[in-house]
């Protein structure tokens, strides 16, 4: 009975292990996803300064690279934007004709015009709570968002306003949602306001591009670090947001460590089942010794017997761990209890790499529980027993 006791103690921990495991893959999993939505698969930036010079023959020597699809021109700087008295310091992100044909907006909310105008009547696809502090109606279509951004004065002392900043006016167009961050910070906009408001010229903060979908990203961006060399970086999706991606698999890893400090509590049933068989059993082992058996033979029969337990508790409980993510997975039963367009349920992700740890473990702390208890085992003296 303690035995059984013990493989279930063995399995529910398992159990737990594999599905923490999971809601954590299928968090960073999301994580990924969000990004997506909103940022680029390869970004280019300069090791130094915030902007560089890009030339149109410079840039064609990048969209012809093997495997670029998409090359997309970005100049990004804070901005302070005005709507009806309201005001709010935004993230003024201006970017080429190409920008939403990436993919962009594919998780979360997206309404209104699709579109960043045209040249005449440039148009600005703002984040949710952005327009929510600037109170922007989409409807009002003779009201439209005043755009400031500081330039150095003239000379020095002057008192005039008009030297110390540049001004522009462009049409809300329509809104998106995918993340606070995102919603609350960042207004998107056509490359040529963005470039004559900022005074930018042939100067860019940034790159972003579309690998075409029979190549490899990393492939992809071995060839832009060649071709753009040293002063240059090419950041992949999660290099762009590494900061968070290793937050996540750092909590990934304290979680499993804590939970395998549980497990390795709940071993000790494993141990006190073993002892309780190895006091139980002195007899029997007497006489066992008796008829020549060895100590290691011993040792070996009550670790076999903890082996059991551990490869039992593990494979019934690495398999229900199993079904449950699964269910999880295919159903979402587990809600996040809010309504949400990037997702309702509870994410996860099957990963055999965890399966595998998971397993080493369990096995490991269970037969270390086991090692003390096949030791007294094997210490029986066999004339004070008999």
């Amino acid at each position: 009975m303690l035995s059984i006791i013990s493989m279930v103690g063995v399995a529910i921990s398992t159990m737990a292990l594999v599905a923490v495991m999971s809601v954590f893959n299928g968090l960073e999993d999301l994580i990924r996803s969000i990004f997506a939505s909103f940022d680029a698969e390869l970004k280019v930036e300069p090791v130094k300064g915030k902007s560089f010079v890009a030339t149109e023959e410079w840039l064609e020597s990048i969209r012809t690279l093997e495997g670029v699809d998409i090359l997309t021109e970005v100049i990004e700087d804070n901005a302070l934007l005005e709507y009806r008295g309201n005001q709010q310091v935004a993230r003024l992100k201006g970017v080429s004709e190409n920008f939403l044909e990436q993919g962009r907006f594919s998780k979360g909310f997206f309404w209104g015009d699709t579109t960043l105008g045209t040249p005449l009547r440039p148009g600005a696809i703002m984040g949710r709570g952005l327009g929510f502090f600037l109170s922007v109606n989409l409807g009002e279509v003779n009201s439209s968002l005043k755009v400031y951004y500081p330039k150095a004065p003239r000379s020095a002392g002057s008192i005039d306003p008009n030297q110390l900043y540049t001004s522009a006016q462009i049409e809300p167009r329509a809104f998106f949602s995918i993340e606070q961050r995102f919603d609350n910070e960042f207004v998107i906009v056509p490359l040529e306001f963005a470039r004559d408001l900022l005074n930018y010229g042939q100067k860019r903060t940034s790159l972003e591009i579309k690998v075409k979908k029979e190549y490899k990203i990393a492939e992809v961006q071995k060839n832009l670090v060649r071709h753009l060399g040293p002063d240059f970086l090419v950041k992949n999706a999660d290099e762009q947001h590494a900061g968070l991606i290793r937050t996540v698999k750092l909590e990934k890893l304290f979680v499993f460590l804590t939970l395998t400090f549980i497990l390795a509590i709940a071993s000790f049933n494993i141990f006190f089942s073993l002892s309780m068989l190895a006091i139980e059993k002195k007899k029997d082992i007497a006489i066992l010794k008796s008829m020549g058996a060895k100590d290691s033979l011993i040792r070996g029969v009550f670790l076999k017997q903890g082996a059991m337990i551990a490869f039992s508790g593990a494979l019934l409980g690495l398999v229900l761990g199993f079904v449950v993510v699964w269910v999880q997975e295919t159903f979402g039963l587990i809600t996040l209890g809010i309504s949400s367009g990037v997702v309702d349920a509870y994410p996860v992700r099957i990963n055999v790499v965890d399966f595998v740890w998971i397993s080493l473990a369990v096995v490991s702390i269970t037969l270390l529980a086991s090692w003390r208890p096949a030791w007294i085992a094997s210490q029986v003296e066999t004339v004070k027993e008999l």
